[in-house]
């Protein structure tokens, strides 16, 4: 055998054994078990809240007396759908409250004898409205603010469930506030029982026009920052029979504001209320409202109080344009 034959050979030889070897290796691996690649844990990315409720962050923030308050009725709504068609609603408790529990121990406000001197100081400044043949209200001070309610409208016709001027007891002021009712003008509740319709101790929603429970009390206004002590301690409604008596003053824009989200041209209950007419294909009202079983008592109820308290009511021109603009 030549020399090359014989390197022939014994590469052949080596390459088999090398072969065996690695086959051997390689079934040595196949039988060892397989564990199965570990995983990796996901990190959960945990996004914090943004936003908190309402309540809990209106206990952490000064109130904001320009804050919007359109929707002060409109928790109550969804209580009173379709009330035509049920008994006239009973009081809530829960609903509607007078702090009728005897006041906690608080020390009055450092300010109060200059707040309190501010509510009886003022003077008559401007005269008194004009009102055109619709019925409508206009003020010279101030001609974007048009009411179709007067303040002894108001009072006269049932509102506030009979409670607006009750004594009150003011958290913020440590003082309870009574008999400023006695103010107003005397032919605004001369033969009305005023105890009844005005100093009332409890809420009674038959003593209103429609004869429902709506709106938050005083205390709840107070609560949410609604009220400016400074010049009224009521509210919306002290601040307008001020204001038509003829009293100015650096409130008076703000309230003006509020009275325009919530009724005015454009308003949040007034475009509600028009809009109800249209979807019940009514086409006509009753201009002085004084049949409350008619039909413009008949269009709910709640809106219709709301939108009285806020000295407004549904007039035939009003309802006439809503027909055809649709706005």
């Amino acid at each position: 055998m030549s020399t090359l034959e014989q390197r022939r050979q014994e590469n052949i030889k080596r390459n088999a054994i090398l072969l065996r070897e690695l086959e051997l290796e390689h079934i040595k691996e196949d039988l060892q078990p397989k564990r199965p690649p570990a995983k990796k844990r996901r990190k959960l990315d945990i996004i914090q809240p943004s936003r908190s409720s309402a309540r809990i962050a209106s206990t952490l923030s000064r109130p904001d007396y320009n804050e919007n308050d359109a929707n002060v009725n409109s928790e109550r709504l969804s209580h009173h759908r379709d009330s035509s068609k049920k008994p006239r609603a009973k009081t809530s408790e829960a609903v509607l409250s007078v702090n009728s529990a005897a006041p906690e121990s608080r020390a009055e406000h450092p300010d109060l004898e200059r707040i309190k001197a501010g509510w009886t100081s003022w003077y008559i400044s401007a005269s008194p409205p004009t009102r055109d043949s619709f019925g409508t209200y206009h003020f010279d001070s101030h001609p974007d603010f048009t009411p179709n309610k007067s303040p002894a409208d108001i009072i006269r016709e049932g509102c506030f469930g009979g409670s607006y001027w009750r004594p009150l007891y003011s958290k913020r002021l440590g003082t309870t506030i009574q008999d400023d009712w006695r103010e107003l003008p005397a032919e605004w509740t001369a033969g009305l029982d005023v105890d009844q319709y005005m100093i009332n101790p409890d809420y009674d929603p038959e003593i209103n026009k429609h004869g429902v429970a709506c709106g938050q009390s005083i205390e709840q206004w107070e609560e949410n920052g609604w009220i400016a002590h400074d010049y009224d301690v009521r509210g919306w409604f002290q601040w307008y029979c001020r204001f038509w008596i003829g009293r100015r003053c650096e409130d008076d824009e703000r309230q003006i504001s509020r009275w325009k989200k919530c009724v005015g041209e454009t308003g949040r209950w007034r475009r509600t209320l028009l809009k109800q007419y249209v979807q019940r294909g009514i086409r006509s009202v009753f201009d002085d409202g004084d049949d409350a079983d008619g039909v413009a008592g008949e269009v709910s109820p709640v809106v219709s109080q709301t939108c009285l308290h806020w000295a407004y009511e549904v007039r035939q021109e009003a309802l006439d344009r809503y027909w055809i603009e649709r706005r």
